[in-house]
């Protein structure tokens, strides 16, 4: 079979790897692809927002399988226009893609069906959510509606931060047309688990738990990223935090939305807050998450195409998903500045040094090949994951194996896990 993968970054190379594992598949193609994605499938000079161009692409080339990786193309319903041309695909359509597309669609949707989550408010005009804001409990969290790159939720801390807050999102437009409405919603605490989870629309099968870590700085301080570092399984989601996930949020969440007519099939990324009144939903998306696809699909024992094609015919409810007895660590290795002002085109040097090396894995997320070598591309430039029979000597071989990659203003977190070794 011949695959086709859609997307360019980390997450989409983790994908590709996965896929190049499977008995079943004898050609992968990635559009666009980027120079680590190149060494192990064929890149397409297509766009991820090129929905006729990568339909055109699939019907030429006899695609068995196509994959969406992100979010902009499954929210803009390149699903739909695969499945119009009878060509098969794995993601959400666009109508079940807005759980992610719309931070109001789904706080509302998680309201209506008794879904647990944090208190929130919708707001559509700044001056309603400034007078709003006068009598809401500091400290208070506003979100941007629409696909911000993960950047587009605000922690504020006082009155004064949250009305710049609702300035720079809804009058400035930091993050465009994301920001016309917000949510403000309460500010809950406790560890923050992401559990990606198989869908066919009518089953879920929710695979190993990863953690995240957002802010650009040691100790969770600095910027939000689109992720500096994961590491799986999280200690904190235990067996009675899985059972209560099951129950309350997971087969939930699919009812609620086949009850609306909005069945999702493809991959359910389900963000939690285990807060002392029991876990709640803090995010959906409607996609592998980027970096935990990085630590979670190299722990899978399942060919990855027989899942996913499960999920497609509706019959996932025959998959044992199943993951090693082990963890995995990545570290993102970025452009000093991210995320705001970094330098790109800087050569990269050191890949030789995993080559034959098992249970290490170079992810390339901003990089581009050119004469000279492979040089960064991106803000986020490289995750290197590392396995180990332990959370501690994975984080152990995660960091050793960063330290054999070398460019100009390389960056990096050094807390990734560790207050959990």
């Amino acid at each position: 079979m011949k695959v086709l993968i859609v997307g360019s970054g980390g997450r989409e190379h983790a994908i590709v790897a996965s896929v190049a594992k499977s008995s079943q598949v004898n050609k992968i193609y990635c559009a666009p692809g980027n120079a680590g994605i190149g060494q192990i499938a064929e890149c397409v000079d297509i766009g991820a927002m090129e929905f006729e161009k990568l339909a055109d692409f699939a019907e030429k080339n006899e695609i068995g399988l196509t994959i969406i990786g992100m979010d902009d193309p499954l929210v803009g319903g390149v699903v739909d226009v695969f499945e119009k041309r009878g060509l098969r695909v794995f993601g959400p359509r666009k109508n079940a893609a807005i759980i992610e597309g719309s931070k109001a669609f789904s706080k509302d949707l998680m309201k209506k069906y008794g879904i647990p989550t944090a208190a929130y408010e919708n707001f559509t005009n700044p001056e309603e959510a400034l007078a709003y804001l006068e009598t809401a409990k500091m400290p208070i969290v506003l979100k941007a509606d629409g696909l911000a790159l993960g950047k587009g939720v605000l922690i504020c801390n006082t009155l004064e931060e949250a009305k710049t807050g609702v300035r720079t999102l809804m009058l400035d437009k930091q993050f465009g047309d994301a920001g016309n409405t917000i949510v403000i919603e309460e500010f809950i605490t406790g560890p923050e688990v992401s559990v990606l989870c198989y869908c066919d629309g009518t089953h879920i099968k929710p695979m190993t738990s990863a953690q995240d870590h957002k802010r650009a700085k040691d100790g969770d301080k600095g910027l939000n990223t689109g992720g500096m570092g994961t590491f799986s399984p999280t200690p904190f989601y235990t067996e009675d935090v899985k059972k209560f996930c099951e129950e309350k949020i997971y087969q939930p969440t699919m009812d609620a939305m086949k009850a609306e007519g909005r069945d999702f099939v493809g991959i359910l990324f389900v963000g939690l807050m285990l807060t002392e009144d029991g876990p709640k939903v803090l995010e959906y998306n409607a996609r592998f998450g980027d970096p935990e696809a990085q630590v979670v699909l190299p722990r899978m024992k399942n060919d990855v195409i027989e899942v996913m094609n499960a999920c497609i015919d509706g019959k996932l409810d025959t998959v044992d998903l199943q993951f090693e007895d082990n963890a995995a660590v990545c570290v993102v290795l970025a452009s000093d500045g991210y995320p705001e002002h970094y330098e790109k085109g800087k050569l990269i040097t050191g890949f030789e040094n995993f080559e034959g090396k098992e249970d290490y894995y170079v992810f390339h997320a901003g990089t581009k090949q050119t004469e000279e070598g492979i040089v960064t591309n991106g803000g986020r430039v490289l995750g290197v994951t590392a396995k180990g029979a332990s959370l501690k000597e994975a984080r152990k071989n995660a960091y050793e194996a960063v330290e054999l990659i070398h460019f100009e203003n390389k960056y990096m977190r050094t807390d990734i896990g560790k207050e959990l070794v």
